[in-house]
Parts: C-alpha cells; sequence; structure tokens
C-alpha cells in the first residue's frame, strides 16, 4: 500500500434507515401516528412498559402479562408478580397488578387487584 493511501481517512456513506433498523434503533414497534404529534405505542411496548412498572414499584421481577386491553385511548395491563417465594413452589404467593398506560406509553395508573397461591384455581378453571 502506498504512503497516501495509509493516510486517507477512510469515508462512510450513511444509508437511510430502513423500517428494520429503525425499529431496532428505538427498541420496539412503531405506534399508529396520533393527531396530537405523539406516537401511539404497539400492545407489546404498552405490555413492557408496564411491567417495567412493576418491577419499579414492587422491586419484583414480573412472571408475565396476562391480560391487555385498549382503554381510554391507551392500554390497560394485567402483570402477574410472584409476591412471596415458597417451598414447594406451588405454595408461592402471586399477585395481579392492573397497571394503566397512556397512550404514549406513560404510566396513568397502577394497583394490585388480587393476590393468591400459585396452586390455586379460579372457580372458571376446571
Amino acid at each position: 500500500m502506498a504512503e497516501d493511501e495509509q493516510e486517507r481517512p477512510r469515508r462512510r456513506t450513511r444509508r437511510p434507515p430502513d423500517a428494520e433498523s429503525e425499529q431496532a434503533a428505538t427498541g420496539g414497534e412503531r405506534g399508529d401516528e396520533r393527531g396530537d404529534g405523539g406516537r401511539a405505542v404497539s400492545a407489546a411496548v404498552a405490555a413492557r412498559k408496564a411491567a417495567q412498572q412493576v418491577a419499579d414499584f414492587t422491586g419484583r421481577s414480573p412472571e408475565c402479562v396476562v391480560s391487555i386491553d385498549r382503554a381510554d385511548g391507551g392500554w390497560q395491563v394485567g402483570v402477574e408478580v410472584v409476591e412471596t417465594r415458597r417451598i414447594p413452589d406451588t405454595q408461592d404467593v402471586l399477585a395481579i397488578y392492573e397497571v394503566r398506560v397512556d397512550g404514549s406509553g406513560g404510566l396513568v395508573s397502577y394497583q394490585r387487584t388480587r393476590r393468591y397461591a400459585r396452586g390455586q384455581l379460579d372457580g372458571r378453571c376446571r
């Protein structure tokens, strides 16, 4: 290689982002445009944000998202959390937290709505 070639900095060309790379860069689904100039989050993003809020407030890791519904321009998400670990694990105490997030994923409300043993079945389950 000639000396001139070694001294020249390499030029990097920037390509316009495609949908996949833009989605990866923003960390989630692309929402629908809203009339107020913001972006409405998808159900998947709302569920992740709600689960993170529960983890932040309770200090416990969410087990799973058990429900999600559209509510008042945002989402209502049910998040299941292990509140007390027991042996055997069928005796763990679980709780469901209902979290409401607005259309952009911001927290609106949060409350524990149910507490139960892991092995306990609803009257609706058989």
